[in-house]
């Protein structure tokens, strides 16, 4: 079994969500993607709903800095110390945690804690959380700073890359349950499986 690949580290968490800020710049995790991150043996779940580059001090922009060179690699060759003026940071909604060996999709007991490592989740463990919807539930009812029929779309096209041919069966499966999740909302139901029906058809 290959190992965690870590791809951040939390610096800031509540009940419902975290901050990660990954230990390269712009190496976060894709939009909707599914994470991971530990407390006293809970494995927390979640999905990325933002990313923000900027500079470490805090309310201090950085500047403008390629007008004689040709390319960003130019800029960052020029000004090496800039790599460790910026930060990539990832927010995370928490969608679930596993505890002995069973998963729940809803928020865990305790939040995930400072410094804890988060990790990108493996293809069997996205299958594994996603036998289940009821995350949808959890996305649609956020409040977030990204519009949520964009968010739920991000996260189904994520986890059906791991599905392979059975890719198109997932997506229906999610679409059903969205469709039951927002017979009152024809709107919004419609705008997310317009981009889940342009992605089955790729």
């Amino acid at each position: 079994m290959t190992e965690d690949t870590r791809v951040g580290e939390v610096v800031e968490a509540c009940t419902t969500d975290f901050v990660a800020q990954c230990y390269e710049l712009y190496k976060s995790p894709p939009l909707g993607g599914l994470v991971k991150t530990r407390e006293n043996g809970v494995e927390l779940y979640g999905v990325v709903y933002n990313v923000l580059t900027a500079g470490i001090e805090p309310g201090r922009r950085p500047i403008a800095r390629g007008k004689d060179e040709l390319n960003e690699e130019d800029i960052y060759r020029t000004n090496p110390q800039l790599l460790k003026l910026l930060k990539s940071d990832f927010s995370v909604l928490i969608t679930g945690y596993k505890q002995n060996e069973q998963v729940f999709q809803y928020l865990p007991p305790r939040p995930a804690h400072i410094h804890s490592p988060v990790f990108d989740c493996k293809p069997e463990e996205v299958k594994a959380f996603s036998q289940s919807m009821d995350f949808l539930n959890i996305l649609l009812k956020s409040r977030l700073e990204i519009p949520v029929e964009q968010l739920v779309g991000a996260v189904l096209r994520q986890m059906a890359l791991v599905y392979g041919a059975e890719k198109h069966a997932f997506l229906v499966t999610a679409g059903k349950e969205l469709a039951a999740l927002l017979s009152a909302d024809y709107a919004q139901l419609k705008a997310i499986l317009k981009g889940l029906k342009y992605d089955a058809s790729r």
